[in-house]
C-alpha cells in the first residue's frame, strides 16, 4: 500500500482510484462496508485526515481515538487498500467550502474516478457538505459517488462512538461485535519500572497516550508480537490502568504474556481486548496481589482457551 499524505502532489499511477472517505477511526464493519463499495469501481483507495479533524478543533480534550494513524494504515493494507491518501487536515483544508473541497481535492488534486461515503459524512468547513452535496458535485464535476447506509448490527449501529462507549463500559465482546474484530493496542514495548518481573509476573508495558482508554482493571488479552525473534500470537491476562497499589498516576497498560521467556523491549505488539475480569483493585499487602494476579491469569487461560 502507497501511502499519500499531500492531495497536491499525487503521481499519475495514485489517479483515478476509487476511494472510501472518511476519518475510519478503529476501521469498524461500518467502515468495512464503505470500504468494500469502493473496492468495485475500480484500484482501491482511502481518503482519511490526519490529524483527525476533531483533534485539530479540540486539541486539549480528553484522548478519543481508538487507533493511532499507523495502527490504522496497518489494518487498511491488510484489507487490501491500494492507495491511502492521508491528507493533513490543517488551516487550508479547515476553511474550505466544500465545493472547493470537491473540486479541488477529490477531482483536480486526488484525480478520483469514484468516491463513497457514509450517509452521515459531512465535509468542508464547519461540515457544511452533506453526503447528497458530494453526490451533486460528483454529477457537475464527472465523479462518481455511492453513498452508504449506515450498518445496523445486533448490537445497534456500528460507528465508533459507540465502540468507544462499549469500551469505556468494560464490555469488549459488544466492542468486537461493532468492529468485526477484536479491538487492540499496539505500539512499542517500554522499559517500566519492572516491579512486575520482581512479582513472578513480568510484563510488557506499552503506552496508552493519544487513545480512548477502555475502562480501567484486568483483561483476558491475545498478544501478537508483531517484530522481532519472537514473532508470533500469544495469550495473557494485561493490567490497563493507573497501577493504584504503588500510586502511579500515567495510565500504562501491562501484559504478561503466558509462558513466554524472552526480551521484547523495543518490538512493536498488538494487545487484542478480550473479555473483562475485574476493575482496579487496591492491595494493602503484595501477598495478596499476588494472590489475585495467579487467579487472574487461571480466569484469562480458561476464558482464552474457550476462544481460540
Amino acid at each position: 500500500m502507497q501511502i499519500h499524505t499531500s492531495w497536491t502532489e499525487i503521481p499519475d499511477t495514485a489517479k483515478g482510484c476509487s476511494a472510501a472517505i472518511g476519518n475510519f477511526d478503529g476501521i469498524h464493519l461500518g467502515h468495512r462496508r464503505v470500504i468494500d463499495l469502493a473496492r468495485a469501481h475500480g484500484p482501491l483507495g482511502v481518503v482519511t485526515f490526519e490529524p483527525h479533524p476533531r483533534e485539530y478543533f479540540a486539541p486539549g480534550a480528553p484522548p478519543f481515538r481508538l487507533m493511532n494513524a499507523e495502527s490504522r494504515a496497518n489494518r487498511l493494507s491488510k484489507l487490501g487498500v491500494e492507495h491511502l491518501f492521508q491528507l493533513p487536515f490543517d488551516r487550508n483544508l479547515a476553511t474550505m467550502t466544500p465545493e472547493a473541497f470537491a473540486r479541488d481535492v477529490i477531482r483536480d488534486g486526488l484525480g478520483l474516478s469514484h468516491i463513497v461515503a457514509g450517509e452521515d459524512f459531512h465535509f468542508g468547513a464547519k461540515r457544511a457538505g452533506s453526503a447528497q452535496d458530494l453526490e451533486r458535485f460528483g454529477r457537475e464535476m464527472g465523479f462518481g459517488v455511492t453513498v452508504a447506509d449506515l450498518l445496523e448490527t445486533d448490537r445497534g449501529i456500528s460507528s465508533s462512538s459507540a465502540i468507544r462507549k462499549a469500551l469505556a463500559e468494560g464490555k469488549p465482546q459488544v466492542a468486537a461485535d461493532l468492529l468485526g474484530h477484536w479491538h487492540r493496542i499496539e505500539g512499542a514495548v517500554q522499559h517500566g519500572d519492572k516491579r512486575g518481573r520482581d512479582l513472578g509476573y513480568p510484563t510488557a508495558n506499552m503506552s496508552v497516550a493519544g487513545l480512548h482508554t477502555p475502562k480501567f482493571g484486568v483483561y483476558a488479552v491475545f498478544v501478537d508480537v508483531l517484530t522481532g525473534p519472537h514473532k508470533g500470537q500469544y495469550q495473557g491476562a494485561a493490567s490497563l490502568g493507573v497501577k493504584p497499589t504503588f500510586g502511579a498516576n500515567l495510565p500504562c497498560l501491562e501484559s504478561y504474556i503466558f509462558d513466554f521467556r524472552g526480551d521484547l523491549y523495543g518490538e512493536h505488539l498488538s494487545v487484542a481486548f478480550v473479555d473483562y475480569l475485574r476493575p482496579e483493585l487496591t492491595f494493602t499487602s503484595l501477598d495478596g496481589l499476588i494472590a489475585r494476579m495467579k487467579a487472574d491469569c487461571e480466569d484469562a487461560r480458561r476464558i482464552l482457551g474457550a476462544v481460540a
